[in-house]
């Protein structure tokens, strides 16, 4: 059964007033630190009091004294309110600079190819950022993982979250070696992958992704086979190299390997594109400083 919940009306009403007397052992001075007026200070404490149901200050016309209760209050209460108003600091320095621990989740794919060139530079740009990349090939919630952003493909990011673009759009390509097409021919078309060794990429939901092309207007997914199955495209790109077989890829991962002759690609009048890679965050409201310095230092540098 659902419970009422009630927040603890001006739970903290007063505190700050009788810590300021406690510290003064004076009203007027009490109220000088705090840029009101004694009576305010006063109210405030009789309040306190009210609602305590006992009298904190034991006053006289030439003194103030904290009474037992006030004692035990001023033990607990002082240190407590020290902390909420630290909690209070911290939080508005992260809010107002780039500081912090910054989480990402990023696919295997994005780390030699966007990330590797950039973390030293981003590091000693913003020294009070800790910057953590959790690797992983699967979609995670962020918030439910404590990621303060992701980066993905642009098809795969939820309509909800707010993307960043960190690319062009670019193709995904069919690749292999020079030694491997030699022996075993350049397919022509779609069709001809059947005879053809086809690395695939397993996806974190466990089906084996088709290969995907673009006829006309029309996509094209065929379902290939071969001797090896990675869980990482870069896995997939390294025994494509090595003459394993063909592996289909995004094309900024292998085209260092295709100019250098390492790889040639094929069927690239049927190559189907993708939107690009995108850094997406939920953070429609305020984008926090240390992940606005972490994009702007993305975009500066692409």
């Amino acid at each position: 059964m659902k419970q009422n919940y009630t927040v603890r009306h001006g739970a903290l009403e007063g505190v700050e007033a009788f810590l300021a007397v406690a510290r003064r052992r004076n009203f007027r001075r009490a109220a000088a630190d705090l840029g009101v007026t004694p009576s305010a200070v006063s109210q405030a404490v009789r309040a306190l009091e009210a609602r305590l149901g006992t009298a904190l200050f034991v006053r006289t016309t030439r003194s103030v004294g904290l009474t037992e209760p006030g004692q035990r209050f001023l033990d607990r209460a002082g240190p407590a309110f020290e902390e909420l108003v630290a909690a209070g600091e911290a939080a508005r320095d992260i809010g107002q600079r780039p500081t912090g621990l910054l989480r990402l989740s990023v696919p295997r794919a994005i780390v030699p190819l966007m990330l590797e060139p950039l973390l030293a530079s981003f590091c000693q740009a913003y020294p009070e950022i800790e910057l953590e990349i959790a690797v992983s090939d699967q979609m995670v919630d962020l918030a439910t993982g404590g990621f303060d952003a992701g980066i993905r493909l642009g098809q795969l990011i939820a309509a909800d979250m707010v993307a960043v673009r960190l690319t062009p759009p670019f193709s995904f390509v069919v690749v292999g070696s020079p030694d491997y097409l030699e022996r075993y021919g350049r397919p022509e078309r779609v069709d001809d992958l059947r005879h053809h060794a086809c690395l695939r990429l397993r996806r974190s939901n466990g089906a084996i992704a088709p290969w995907s092309f673009i006829d006309g207007n029309g996509a094209i997914e065929a379902v290939v086979s071969g001797p090896l199955i990675a869980h990482d495209y870069s896995t997939l790109v390294g025994a494509a190299m090595r003459g394993v077989g063909l592996a289909q890829t995004p094309r900024p991962l292998a085209e260092g390997l295709i100019a250098e002759g390492k790889l040639q690609s094929v069927l690239d009048s049927v190559a189907t594109t993708t939107p690009g890679v995108f850094l997406y965050h939920p953070g429609k409201r305020q984008v926090l400083p240390k992940l606005r310095a972490f994009i702007d230092h993305l975009k500066s540098a692409a």
